[in-house]
C-alpha cells in the first residue's frame, strides 16, 4: 500500500537531506511530492524514480503547495511532513498499520540538529491541546496546538494515544478521507496558517479520531534563521483570527460535535476557564 509523502517547501536548506532521510528510512511502497515553492533547492534533490517534483514559478504559500500534490498523489495513504525532519526506520508501515480510515495519525516528535542530522536528547512531545483562543489578554485571539507537557509525562505508556491538537510538522491519514474534506482549503485561512487546526479539528469534530503514535518517530528541526516560508503580518493574522472565531464559535455546518464536546473530552485542558459561560465573553 503506497504513502504518498508531501513536503511543501521554500526556500528550505534542508530538503534534500529530509527527502534522502525519507527513502532511507521508509520500508514500504513510497512516493515523496515535493514542492518547490517559487525556488530551487541547493542542494538539489535525489535522482530517484520514487521523487516526484513540482515546480511553481511564484511562491504561492504552504496551503496551495499542499493542495497541488494532492492533485498527483497516487497513494492510499498521505503523510505531510515539512522539508527539515528525519525519521525513525520503517515509520511508514508502523504507521499504515494503525489508521483507520477516519484517523489523523501524528508520529512521536523530539528535536533534530539538522547539522549532525541526529535526533536531539531532549524528552519526546508527545501530548498538545488545543489552546483557549483568549488566553493572552490584550493579544489577538489565537487558537493553537501547544505542548501539553502533564498528559505526556502522565500517558507516555500509552502508546497508541488520543491527540487533542496537534503542532502540524507531520501528520498522516489516509488519502481519500483528506480529499473529503478539499485537503486545506484556503478561505478564510489564507495561503498558511493554522494548517493542523483545521485538519485536526475537523476529524475530531466529524467523528474521526487524532491519535499520536509512539511506537515511531520523527525529528523536526525548529528554524530560527529566517529560512523556508515567511508569512505576511496581515496574512497572518487575518488567517489565526478567522480560525479562532470559526472553531471556537461552531460554525462549521458539518460538524457532529461542538468545540464543547472536545474540550469535555480531554478536559481539564490548560488555558480553558472552568466557566463555559465565559468562553465567547470577548467575541
Amino acid at each position: 500500500m503506497r504513502v504518498s509523502v508531501i513536503i511543501p517547501a521554500r526556500n528550505e536548506r534542508y530538503l534534500s537531506a529530509t527527502v534522502q532521510d525519507i527513502l532511507r528510512n521508509a520500508v514500504g511502497d513510497i512516493e515523496v511530492i515535493t514542492v518547490l515553492d517559487g525556488y530551487e533547492p541547493d542542494p538539489q534533490l535525489p535522482n530517484d524514480s520514487r521523487v516526484i517534483v513540482l515546480r511553481k514559478s511564484r511562491p504561492e504559500g504552504m496551503r496551495p503547495a499542499i493542495n497541488d500534490a494532492l492533485k498527483v498523489a497516487q497513494g492510499k495513504f498521505l503523510m505531510k511532513c515539512d522539508a527539515h525532519c528525519s525519521f525513525a526506520y520503517g515509520f511508514d508501515d508502523v504507521l499504515a498499520a494503525e489508521c483507520d480510515a477516519d484517523w489523523v495519525v501524528v508520529p512521536r516528535r523530539y528535536g533534530l540538529d539538522p547539522v549532525k542530522w541526529e535526533r536531539t536528547g531532549e524528552m519526546p512531545r508527545d501530548a498538545h491541546y488545543l489552546c483557549w483562543p483568549y488566553r493572552d489578554p490584550g493579544k489577538a485571539p489565537a487558537m493553537r496546538g501547544l505542548t501539553w507537557h502533564q498528559r505526556g509525562l502522565d500517558r507516555v505508556h500509552v502508546l497508541l494515544d488520543n491527540e487533542m491538537s496537534s503542532q502540524g510538522s507531520c501528520w498522516f491519514q489516509h488519502r481519500n478521507y483528506f480529499e473529503k474534506f478539499g485537503g486545506v482549503p484556503l478561505e478564510g485561512y489564507g495561503p498558511f496558517v493554522q494548517e493542523f487546526q483545521q485538519v485536526g479539528n475537523r476529524t475530531w469534530l466529524s467523528g474521526g479520531r487524532v491519535v499520536v503514535n509512539k511506537k515511531t518517530w520523527y525529528s523536526h528541526w525548529y528554524k530560527r534563521d529566517g529560512q523556508g516560508y515567511v508569512l505576511s503580518p496581515r496574512h497572518s493574522h487575518e488567517g489565526i483570527a478567522y480560525s479562532a472565531d470559526f472553531w471556537l464559535n461552531n460554525r462549521w455546518v458539518d460538524r457532529t460535535h461542538d468545540i464543547e464536546w472536545l474540550v469535555d473530552k480531554f478536559w481539564p485542558v490548560p488555558s480553558w476557564p472552568v466557566d463555559k459561560e465565559t468562553w465567547r465573553v470577548n467575541t
